[in-house]
């Protein structure tokens, strides 16, 4: 940049005496003695000293080009914090000049006009680099002092989250949320930016922009001071762009005491513009089932305003193609409820986790009369706080599971189930469903699950299963009254004319029960089949129990099954010979690791899972396969 030389005050005096003739015949000015003084102010109102919220700090360096009768250069100055610039051009005429100013001086000093924001913006200090400001191009008179207006080049992402819904409801603090703008890599990050030669339609000068190479997604800036009525509020510097519809632009999760909610996705319906010098604004309310938002369109970021939005709650989306209900909340799932009773094709899919809060009536009529043969999709998700007080004959989420239906991907936590059946049939309980023929897998139950019955059949997953059981944990607290069978998965499985499969599950909870108890399943007809299964529960009862099953009859099959956590036998009872495939961890002819070596075995490479274990003292976890 240019430099000049600065005189002495005595040398200086001589010469503008010597000068002063020179001046009225020639029109010049002495070299260095007439330093050009501006202004600097930017466009909006003034929150705190930062740039990004229109206030010099005090210390900025902005690149000032000026035209005059000599061409055209670029000149450094300093802002104070009230805007008074100070720099290094000197009028050599009276002539009026041209000035303009671009910040931060970087911008010119490298010899570009490239420039980037960053992916991060957690910090205050990577939010507030992103932010470039040009000003008016303005004509200056010899001895005015002007004030040039700079404008916000980049567009500005502002995004307030509403204290009531999920932040509320879980008493999360703001660093239990997390938010990021655009999802995987859609957008751009840096651009080169053109000066600006006149200003728009609106009065503000902003140049334009040609984007770059670099795309990804941003982490923005929680701001100190929420806007009011709000929890959180988020912002981010962007380049300006086109975002296409569709587009998943906002992404919440959140995690409070070890449970995490969502995503939570806000999806463009239509293509969206950020401009330069723009603050788009969305207000969100966040709920346990997510959130669809519709925002105005973006505002002058120097009216500090916010756009209007309105929230679209959804309890759940129907796909009438698939017959599929697409669930985000309790009542969600009550409808979808109401619907698999008149039509048990009816599937559904869980978007996020859900809480419930009133006690739930098994889908069905809680009578093998009704067997649901659609698709329950978990898709990961949590139900939470699954409670069952009545009198049932078939209970749990779904009362009875036909041939072609389907569980699947699904965490039932906080069970509270307590059946009292006085009818005269055989009662049959598990969390997923009374019973099952059709396949279970990879569903995982906490919490206690009891029943009070003349007969019956008591499992954490399952009463009776003829179908397939797979992948599937769980670590219940289990009681039985009465004349019962009870497995810590499943009370009874198998039957007399059907092979059925449990593979690849585990139980770790407890069973107090007053007949038949099994760490996998209190009773065994013929043709069942038990694969690579472990348990390591406790077994209390007055009459036969086994590590793996209760009670053992002909034409049944157990392969590279374990068990630890009382004193007795892989089988309780056996109807015809020993049972086999079933051994105790006793720490030295079988260990955890030569167990997980042995049910992997049986697994097969195929496998949608296999066992891992870090110690040999260590009982394994389900890894999946990818």
């Amino acid at each position: 940049m240019k430099r000049y030389t600065l005189y002495t005050f005595p040398a200086l005096a001589l010469l503008l005496a010597a000068a002063a003739c020179t001046q009225d015949d020639a029109g010049t000015l002495p070299d260095g003695t007439q330093p050009l003084t501006l202004t600097a102010a930017i466009e909006g109102s003034a929150d705190t000293r930062a740039t990004v919220d229109n206030r010099w700090n005090g210390n900025e360096t902005i690149a000032l080009q000026v035209t005059d009768g000599d061409g055209t250069e670029w000149y450094d100055y300093t802002v104070d914090d009230k805007g008074n610039l100070s720099g290094e051009y000197y009028w050599t005429k009276p002539s009026p000049i041209t000035v303009q100013g671009l910040y931060p001086n970087i911008m010119v000093e490298n010899n570009d006009r490239t420039w980037s924001v960053e992916e991060d913006q957690s910090r205050d200090a990577d939010y507030q680099s992103g932010d470039l400001l040009c000003s008016e191009s303005k004509t200056v008179s010899f001895g005015d002092t002007p004030e040039l207006t700079f404008y916000h080049q980049t567009a500005k992402v502002v995004v307030n989250i509403k204290q009531e819904g999920l932040p509320t409801s879980i008493g999360a603090t703001a660093g239990d949320i997390s938010l990021t703008i655009g999802e995987g890599d859609i957008l751009v990050l840096d651009g080169t930016f053109t000066l600006p030669t006149a200003a728009g339609s609106d009065s503000r000068w902003l140049g334009t922009w040609t984007l770059g190479n670099t795309k990804g997604s941003i982490t923005p800036h929680l701001a100190a001071t929420p806007e009011p009525g709000c929890f959180a509020t988020y912002e981010a510097l962007v380049i300006p762009q086109d975002v296409s519809a569709d587009t998943k632009l906002l992404t919440f999760t959140a995690t409070k005491n070890g449970i995490n909610y969502g995503p939570f996705y806000y999806t463009l319906k239509d293509n969206v513009t950020w401009n330069s010098g723009y603050v788009y604004t969305y207000d969100i309310t966040i709920f346990h089932y997510g959130l669809e938002v519709q925002v105005s369109e973006g505002i002058n970021w120097n009216d500090g305003g916010t756009g209007s939005g309105s929230i679209i709650l959804k309890d759940y989306t129907y796909d009438e193609s698939t017959k599929t209900y697409n669930v985000y909340t309790a009542e969600g799932l009550s409808e979808w409820a109401e619907a698999a009773n008149a039509d048990p094709t009816t599937n559904c899919t869980l978007a996020t986790d859900i809480t419930l809060t009133d006690e739930w009536e098994p889908i069905g009529n809680a009578t093998h009369n009704y067997e649901f043969t659609g698709t329950f999709d978990g898709n990961g998700h949590a139900i939470r706080n699954l409670q069952q007080n009545g009198d049932y004959e078939y209970g749990g989420l779904i009362s009875y599971i036909g041939p072609n239906g389907h569980v699947q991907n699904l965490t039932l936590s906080n069970v509270n189930i307590n059946n009292t059946y006085s009818g005269m049939y055989t009662s049959e309980m598990g969390a997923v469903a009374g019973y099952n023929e059709g396949t279970i897998s990879n569903c995982e139950i906490s919490g206690s699950v009891s029943q009070t019955s003349k007969y019956g059949n008591l499992g954490s997953l399952v009463g009776n299963n003829t179908g397939n059981i797979e992948y599937c944990r769980s670590s219940v607290t289990i009681h039985g009254d009465g004349n019962h069978y009870v497995g810590g998965l499943v009370g009874q499985h198998g039957s007399y004319v059907t092979s059925s499969v449990i593979r690849g599950c585990s139980f770790s909870g407890n069973i107090s029960v007053g007949n038949y108890a099994g760490g996998i399943t209190g009773w065994c007809p013929y043709f069942y089949t038990v694969i690579a299964c472990y348990s390591t529960g406790t077994l209390s009862n007055e009459y036969d129990k086994g590590g793996i099953v209760g009670f053992l009859q002909h034409g049944s099959e157990t392969t590279a099954c374990y068990w630890e956590g009382f004193d007795g036998a892989s089988f309780g009872h056996c109807n015809s010979g020993e049972g086999t495939g079933a051994y105790q961890i006793d720490g030295t002819t079988h260990t955890w690791q030569t167990a997980t070596q042995a049910m992997n075995e049986a697994l097969g490479t195929d496998a949608a899972y296999h066992w891992y274990t870090a110690s040999p003292d260590t009982p394994p976890t389900l890894v999946p396969n990818n």
